[in-house]
């Protein structure tokens, strides 16, 4: 596989627990930011930790997320600051003959990124048509787009991965043998999300 299909990465991202579930994909990477759109910044502030939940999309190879304009996490990102974001979805719970061995299906991300404030009026809107259509196929035509106004309450930032990593676990259950004997089921169990969509719209 090229280097250009995969993530950079350092000591800081290589994955070292559990290293054989670890991909530097960005494929898969990209998979999981389409799929979920849901991402966890972390990010220093006056000397303290801090991490938000955002809506974040990605157009070519790029992330993006929007803030309000002259926000805090505009000004690090503009100032040169990293970013760490972070995704996860659990998918399955894994059901031992013992507490030691349960564990979860899961994917994940954790990618270190810079950016930049969006300021092209064109990238702009094209940036947001994608969202706004991977969620519902050429819906932009038809809303109205954003006017002098709410563009300027709106900063659209965009995120270049410097490094990152991608970490899952799929399969069954690691028993001990001793375990075997053990009259209590095992296997995998899905994990049932509270928003399941069932297919019909609700109207505001």
């Amino acid at each position: 596989m090229s280097n250009e299909a995969l993530l950079a990465h350092s000591k800081k991202s290589q994955v070292k627990r559990g290293a054989k579930r670890a991909s530097y994909e960005k494929s898969k990477m990209f998979a999981l930011v389409d799929k979920l759109k849901l991402a966890h910044l972390g990010f220093v502030s006056e000397g303290r930790a801090i991490v938000i939940p955002m809506t974040v999309w990605c157009v070519e190879e790029h992330l993006y997320f929007h803030v309000a304009n002259k926000s805090r996490l505009q000004k690090l990102v503009e100032a040169g600051e990293e970013l760490c974001v972070s995704l996860a979805e659990a998918t399955e719970w894994v059901m031992a003959k013992s507490a030691y061995h349960h564990s979860t299906n899961y994917q994940s991300a954790v990618l270190y990124c810079t950016g930049e404030r969006v300021t092209d009026e064109q990238e702009f809107n094209q940036v947001f048509k994608a969202i706004i259509n991977d969620v519902e196929p050429d819906r932009w035509q038809h809303i109205r787009p954003p006017s002098i106004t709410e563009r300027k309450a709106t900063a659209l930032i965009k995120l270049t991965i410097q490094e990152g990593a991608f970490k899952s676990r799929t399969g069954g259950v690691n028993e001990e043998p001793e375990d075997l004997h053990l009259p209590v089921w095992h296997g995998t169990k899905p994990i049932c999300p509270y928003h399941a969509y069932n297919g019909k719209a609700t109207d505001n």
